[in-house]
């Protein structure tokens, strides 16, 4: 774990740098803790792998009480792209992933100058993407990250306080459901019902219709069948004589 170096007060920005290799984290460290220029000063906690960064960050659960308790404030992450285990692309889409409101900054560093690479972290979420060795005017690309989620949790402070907020985060009675006139609602009853009465009786005329119609063709097929079967009698009946003639 690294150590914790840099100017306690309340203005002093909080820095989170991830490295593996020590020089870099020394560099990165010393490089902070100068520069002021009369802005706040940065508070910078060191760790060698994104696995202790995330250690810091995240956010652990309290079985206990069964709520989430964050164990470590931290206003900006600066890590490096490549490391062992954990890069620094996995650190960032983990940190990103963490769901919060107000997420916490992430910048990447790498001494590899890679279009892809810079693309594949912004599209992550990057707030920015830093070319080592880590210069002076690098800081303040620093602060500009790290100004916004302070500015935002401002904000979200403010409007916290307001009387609007917490008119809001009150129980809001429910709305009484909307006043439905009923004698119109008889009278449009009232009219669909001789509609459905129509509709019932023409469709009732038309099965009616359809029905002796078919009736009428059976009784014409079973005249016709009774007319063939006599005729066959009498020709039957009509052959039968000429034999007993001859």
């Amino acid at each position: 774990m690294g150590a914790a170096a840099g100017e306690e007060g309340e203005a002093a920005v909080r820095v989170l740098v991830v490295d593996d290799s020590p020089v870099d984290r020394k560099v990165v460290e010393l490089l902070l803790r100068s520069h002021r220029a009369g802005a706040a000063a940065f508070h910078v906690t060191t760790v060698d792998s994104g696995k202790k960064a995330m250690e810091l960050l995240l956010l652990g659960l309290d079985d206990a009480q069964g709520k989430q308790q964050q164990r470590r404030s931290v206003d900006m992450v600066l890590t490096d792209y490549c490391m062992p285990e954990m890069t620094g692309y996995d650190l960032l889409r983990a940190i990103k992933a963490l769901g919060s409101a107000n997420p916490i900054p992430v910048v990447v560093m790498s001494s590899e100058n890679e279009p892809q690479r810079i693309s594949r972290c912004l599209t992550a979420g990057a707030e920015d993407f830093i070319v080592k060795p880590l210069r002076t005017k690098d800081v303040q690309r620093l602060r500009d990250c790290s100004a916004v989620r302070l500015r935002q949790a401002t904000k979200d402070a403010a409007d916290d306080r307001s009387p609007s907020s917490v008119k809001r985060k009150g129980v809001d009675a429910p709305a009484p459901p909307p006043r439905q006139d009923t004698a119109a609602n008889e009278k449009a009853a009232t009219a669909e019902k001789p509609a459905g009465l129509a509709a019932l009786a023409s469709s009732s005329s038309t099965d009616l219709s359809h029905y002796l119609q078919s009736l009428f063709k059976f009784v014409l097929l079973a005249y016709a069948l009774l007319c063939l079967a006599e005729l066959l009698h009498r020709w039957s009946g009509g052959c039968s004589r000429s034999l007993s003639l001859w």
